[in-house]
């Protein structure tokens, strides 16, 4: 238990070199079997994960520039986009009684193991680095017919992508008309137009630049209108504006993220 607590109750400037230190696949793997000690250490009555539906005395700081305060679940590994996007899931949508094809590309790790337990859903997983999926896949060039899903989720991976049209036309591609799906970037409201150079290639100048060392861009509002290009319809909905300024608090939202909805 002590090595627990030390590992997670780190100053942030360590928690930022972890974060860039080590590959995100090897984070993964580690965090399977840290995550119970975890939770048991940071149990409590402050904070709700709604994922998980169990209460915490605080949630964890997270950041690989500036720290947010209480944003990661220490149970579920969520953060403040993922509980909206359950949230959203669970309040607004069939997505838990429908029979439905999804696609979740580069999964979240609870994500993950909750929707391959879910009967009512066939449930593919993919990504071209992570070693929890069901199929390696390059999101450039997706290996699923065309139309072949009812829900589309991609969270986080654009901002990674160089042409990061031709992974947004391939997500449309593989969308059956009617569908619909969820695909969150980090965003930065402020920002008409997103900002992008590809002549920045250091990671600590792609960190300063971007605000993470294997990010390539900070989406701004035209980010919809990226989406729209290669055929989406959208929805830029600020979903945790609807919650009380308590349970904002309670879930650890943020008030004003963008839960960005795209349907074909």
């Amino acid at each position: 238990m002590n090595l627990i607590f030390l590992i997670f109750t780190l100053k942030n400037s360590l928690t930022k070199i972890i974060l860039n230190l080590f590959p995100r696949p090897l984070l993964i793997k580690i965090s399977i079997w840290i995550r119970p000690i975890i939770y048991l250490y940071y149990k409590g009555n402050k904070f709700l994960d709604p994922i998980d539906g169990k209460s915490y005395r605080k949630f964890l700081p997270y950041g690989y520039g500036k720290q947010r305060q209480n944003a990661l679940s220490p149970g579920t590994l969520s953060l403040e986009r993922h509980r909206q996007m359950w949230l959203y899931l669970q309040n607004e949508t069939n997505f838990f009684q429908d029979n439905l094809k999804v696609l979740h590309i580069a999964p979240e790790q609870e994500f993950l193991r909750k929707f391959r337990k879910m009967k009512n859903l066939d449930y593919i997983s993919a990504d071209l680095y992570s070693p929890i999926v069901d199929v390696k896949a390059d999101i450039l060039d997706l290996p699923f017919p065309d139309n072949s899903f009812d829900v589309v989720f991609c969270n986080h991976v654009l901002e990674h992508i160089n042409d990061d049209r031709k992974a947004m036309s391939e997500l449309y591609r593989v969308l059956k008309p009617g569908g619909w799906g969820i695909l969150q970037v980090p965003m930065k409201n402020s920002l008409e137009k997103t900002y992008e150079d590809f002549t920045i290639t250091d990671p600590k100048e792609r960190q300063k630049h971007f605000g993470q060392y294997d990010h390539v861009r900070w989406y701004g509002l035209d980010y919809f209108q990226r989406l729209q290009s290669v055929g989406f319809h959208t929805n830029a909905l600020y979903y945790s504006q609807r919650f009380s300024e308590e349970e904002i608090k309670k879930f650890g939202l943020i008030k004003n993220e963008i839960l960005p909805l795209v349907s074909k």
